[in-house]
């Protein structure tokens, strides 16, 4: 609790390490908000189902019910695996003889739009994360400027060395408090946006294989 209020209290401009501590507090609204949005567009707009999803593709492209197929994937919205394989099917829906490189082509073009919208902002977590402690550290070393030059005035300077240790202490344990979430969300995302990434390899070659080898 006391840890709490010295925390707080450095944001106060009377405060030797307010101009810090306020801009850790401005990287940690930003990295929460980073974080939010991307938890929300990885997990729950471009996540699906990957094996459940292609099993009923895969069902109704043996089937011949291309049209199905293709409304099934329309209806997946702005998930990722679903945006990937719909311009193949289209490819092989709109031939009598399906071309392995047209729909190779298809997919291709898809991947590469869908995959910088997977990873955008993402990256900003880890910067914001190694340069909050980068900053945290600024900090600690402005407040043992201020202690060494306590320490060195004639008659001691108390206050000014407690104030030093203070800040020092004080900034070090924002800069952490930005960094550590900060990092952690960026390692979960980053890994579930891979995982989502590595379905699209593979469901694509799978569905490229019975594709060509449909008709």
């Amino acid at each position: 609790m006391v840890v709490l209020k010295e925390l707080f209290g450095t944001f106060s401009p009377s405060s030797a390490g307010f101009f810090f501590m306020w801009l850790l507090l401005l990287m940690l609204i930003i990295a929460l908000a980073i974080t939010f949005e991307r938890l929300y567009a990885i997990y729950l707009r471009a996540n699906v189902n990957a094996e459940k999803f292609m099993a009923q593709i895969r069902k109704l492209v043996k089937a011949g019910e291309f049209k199905k197929a293709i409304a099934l994937c329309k209806s997946a919205g702005p998930r990722a695996l679903p945006r990937v394989i719909l311009p193949a099917l289209e490819e092989a829906e709109s031939q009598e003889m399906v071309d392995f490189r047209a729909v190779q082509n298809a997919i291709d073009e898809a991947t590469l739009e869908i995959i910088p919208e997977l990873n955008i902002r993402t990256n900003y977590l880890a910067m914001l994360g190694n340069v909050s402690t980068l900053l945290g550290l600024m900090g600690t070393i402005y407040g043992l400027i201020i202690s060494f030059k306590a320490a060195g005035q004639t008659g001691g300077g108390t206050g000014e060395l407690a104030t030093g240790i203070s800040v020092a202490m004080l900034t070090t344990l924002m800069g952490l408090v930005v960094a550590i979430p900060s990092i952690v969300a960026y390692t979960v995302i980053n890994t579930k946006t891979n995982s989502i990434i590595e379905d699209i390899d593979e469901h694509a070659v799978k569905l490229i294989h019975l594709l060509t080898g449909s008709r």
